[in-house]
């Protein structure tokens, strides 16, 4: 989930930081810093973020009185003498300094870059943003950090094994080709992009601004992070907000397993949504037809490729269309996935149609290589974590298990994607777990981070507190700036004061 880059007014400039102390002896090595001391004790120089002329993350960051820099760490960690990388930071200093908190590290999920977020949070977080330094990172792989660019067709790995056996072949080859060309072009660097290494890089960041703890803030992937970090370096977390959480069980390749049930309720929510306006969209006037509408959609997909102006969409990308339409109820977000169905539509009844605006970018993010470096990044952290089956054929077996459950997502949740074809990682996964106070948010209907995900997260980590948005389509509602007073009061009250609520918390939808 990436946030929405809307402004907030923010403070002026950043000074340098300061030089600052050693590391305690948590981090890895033989030594009693862990050979890391210089890595933590060195000096940051800040300045403008913006990169070139087309840098609007870098504008924005700059108008909003940001300052960036760049934070050196190992590639391995284990040789904490060899090859380093640079990790990019942003910072948005706290505007209230004689009630600052302290400084708060920022992960929007995806996995994807996070450097932009301070200016947006800050306007989430109400009274408690001008009481934080921000802190947005990019994690090694991604964004200005270190970037995997495999050079890859498409911005993202997720496909779905399509309709026919035919299809899911071609999904395989499309897996296969995309891991090929990560090993062929960053085969060097991906032994070290992992989860646990930019907890690593994370602490290394702490200890560059001079914090003996810091906040942190997580949606989706995010949440991953924070726990892994909260498991790897107890006691350095102070105010922790998980957004969404995902299931350290679960994670990896696999991590769209389960999920299909969410998205099959949300699509049917979203049809009732679509048959109540059928006189704009024309899509049915039921919840039934509209759903054969969909249905009928993927089907012509896989007899032929869909001409939707410069793209033909097949019935490997049809439904992930249908899939990124699904992680908000709002009604400017069920409007956009209508009007993409409503395009897909025309192009299969009368042979072809062109793309609204929103179609247009979706599809370009699917089917050509201009974002390639976010998939490349993406899955290099994914298949970086965690084993996945090799053999093609048991995510046949997946698919054909729970096709007739779902026959729109199944095949995207239990298909193939690059890790099938991925060297292995170089280490197990966290065991997370430990006393971790942290505040999570999670809605009933998230389609992204089941429900589930998060009731097993809250689960492994003692002392957490949870908010449940009842009845509610949406994944990341806190981050996402939902409009959920209740949600956003008890997250702020608790930026704010520190204090968690005494028991766990339901909201209601509200309107």
């Amino acid at each position: 989930m990436t946030p929405s880059r809307t402004l907030a007014t923010a403070a002026a400039g950043l000074a340098a930081a300061a030089t600052v102390a050693a590391p305690a002896s948590a981090t890895p090595g033989a030594s009693p810093d862990g050979g890391l001391g210089r890595y933590y004790s060195q000096h940051l120089t800040w300045k403008k973020c913006t990169l070139g002329p087309d840098d609007e993350v870098g504008r924005s960051l700059d108008e909003a009185g940001a300052r960036c820099a760049d934070v050196t760490v190992p590639l391995d960690y284990a040789r904490p003498d060899g090859r380093t990388i640079k990790i990019a930071i942003s910072r948005l200093a706290a505007s209230d300094r004689a009630h600052r908190i302290g400084a708060m590290v920022l992960n929007g999920g995806g996995p994807g870059p996070a450097i932009d977020m301070p200016p947006y949070m800050r306007g989430i977080m109400g009274e408690a943003g001008p009481r934080y330094d921000l802190i947005g990172m990019d994690p090694r792989s991604l964004g200005r950090s270190a970037p995997v660019d495999c050079g890859w067709p498409s911005a993202t790995w997720i496909r779905s094994a399509g309709e026919t056996r035919r299809s899911f072949q071609r999904s395989v080859r499309f897996a296969r080709d995309l891991a090929a060309r990560c090993a062929r072009t960053n085969g060097a660097e991906l032994p070290y992009v992992s989860t646990r290494n930019i907890a690593r890089d994370m602490d290394v960041v702490r200890g560059a601004l001079g914090e003996r703890k810091i906040s942190y803030n997580g949606a989706s992937y995010g949440t991953y992070l924070g726990s892994v970090y909260a498991t790897m370096f107890p006691g350095r977390l102070d105010r922790t907000v998980l957004d969404s959480s995902v299931d350290p069980a679960t994670w990896g390749a696999g991590l769209l397993a389960g999920t299909e049930g969410a998205n099959d309720r949300a699509l049917a929510h979203w049809a009732g949504w679509a048959a109540a306006r059928n006189a704009e969209y024309g899509l049915g006037g039921t919840r039934a037809e509209v759903l054969a509408t969909v249905r009928g959609i993927v089907k012509a997909a896989a007899r032929k490729p869909l001409e939707v102006g410069r793209y033909r969409v097949d019935d490997t990308v049809a439904p992930v269309v249908l899939f990124n339409g699904l992680d908000d109820d709002e009604d400017a977000a069920r409007a956009v996935l209508a009007g993409s169905v409503r395009v897909l539509h025309k192009a299969a009844m009368d042979g072809s149609a062109e793309p609204t605006e929103d179609l247009d970018e979706a599809l370009a993010f699917l089917t050509t290589g201009a974002e390639s470096r976010y998939g490349s990044g993406q899955s290099a952290i994914i298949c970086g974590d965690a084993a996945a089956p090799r053999d093609p054929e048991v995510y046949w077996h997946a698919v054909q298990e729970n096709r007739k459950a779902s026959p729109v997502f199944g095949p995207i949740t239990r298909g193939i994607n690059p890790c099938a074809f991925w060297a292995a990682p170089r280490e197990p996964l966290t065991k997370v777990g430990g006393q971790v106070p942290a505040l999570m948010v999670a809605a009933t209907g998230d389609t992204r981070t089941i429900y589930p995900a998060s009731e097993a997260l809250h689960g492994l980590l003692r002392g957490s507190r949870m908010i449940t948005l009842r009845d509610a389509d949406v994944h990341a509602p806190y981050q996402r700036g939902y409009p959920n007073d209740c949600v956003t009061r008890q997250v702020n009250g608790y930026l704010l004061t520190g204090r968690l609520p005494a028991r766990d918390l339901t909201c209601v939808p509200q309107g």
